[in-house]
């Protein structure tokens, strides 16, 4: 996975998740963008890659407006001369069950994630267009946004927008030769350790300096940052140039391709359907098999 003389770069990158993006990227050979709303977390951040041998330069933007999207893509482009990739990762949280969460809850985690990957995607592919040499665009999604998540209306309805675009931007950017990927990441962060089922093991692993356990990392999915960062080094590579529009889930052991929503059953009523016809037939016809909705709960082998 070969990428010098490739531009990256990484929203919501001063920690966490996107901290692991970035570095692998830099690892592989791109020079990378930094960038956060905390000053200290993108200079922790660009030294951190500086001092493992990468190169990397830092903005410190919330993203979500225009302005924050191009000059991300402005400072590529000034530092490095060039951009070749994008991962947007930048992300919040304002968790309440619906008739809790307030209009501002539900816009702030809205800006970040949706319209902050819609402002800087957009600015990105301007950008890899007048290059004229393609380009890969990686946007972060989550479980919540395939199959919902309790107390998480605003961000499980903009990771699933943000598959939608990935989709979109696909079919869209093909002819550019820019690929457009959703990854659906699950690791051991700081918001999956607030995870009672989770957080003891965790604890454990991260105390002893042990793996986590078999069952986490194969059943459940869920691994170390280093984990997930190989899907994003993949995607960017030239090795992924045929891989485009596709939501790819990433987690412990565990490598997943989700389907697209698709029709799962299907009746035909000639001159159409009364409300009285669709349920004589409901239960034991179309929704003999109701699809199943959420997050499933975590469960650790009995001793």
């Amino acid at each position: 996975m070969d990428l010098h003389g490739k531009v990256a770069v990484v929203t919501g990158s001063g920690r966490g998740l996107g901290l692991g993006y970035a570095r692998a990227l830099a690892a592989a050979g791109a020079s990378v963008v930094v960038n956060d709303v905390d000053r200290d977390s993108v200079d922790a951040a660009v030294a951190a890659i500086t001092a493992e041998g990468g190169k990397a330069t830092g903005v410190v933007a919330a993203v979500g407006d225009t302005t924050a999207a191009e000059q991300l893509v402005d400072t590529a482009v000034r530092e490095f001369g060039r951009l070749d990739v994008l991962v947007t990762n930048a992300g919040i949280l304002r968790d309440r069950v619906l008739w809790k969460m307030t209009d501002e809850d539900f816009d702030a985690v809205i800006k970040v994630h949706l319209r902050g990957t819609f402002t800087c995607a957009r600015a990105a592919a301007v950008r890899m267009r007048e290059q004229a040499t393609g380009g890969r665009i990686v946007l972060i999604s989550s479980p919540a946004g395939q199959r919902g998540n309790f107390g998480q209306t605003n961000y499980a309805a903009a990771k699933a927008g943000i598959v939608a675009m990935a989709r979109t931007w696909a079919m869209e950017l093909a002819r550019a030769g820019i690929t457009v990927n959703a990854v659906v990441p699950v690791a051991a962060t700081e918001m999956t350790k607030t995870i009672p089922a989770f957080a003891p093991v965790i604890a454990e692993a991260e105390r002893t300096g042990e793996p986590l356990p078999d069952w986490l990392r194969k059943d459940e999915g869920l691994g170390t940052v280093e984990d997930v960062a190989a899907l994003i080094t993949f995607l960017a590579s030239d090795a992924a140039k045929d891989v485009t529009g596709q939501a790819i889930g990433i987690g412990g052991d565990r490598l997943a391709l989700w389907a697209h929503p698709k029709e799962k059953a299907v009746a035909f009523a000639d001159g159409g359907w009364s409300a009285g016809a669709i349920a004589a037939q409901w239960y034991d016809g179309v929704g003999a098999e109701p699809e199943t909705y959420g997050i499933p709960a975590p469960k650790a082998p009995e001793a």
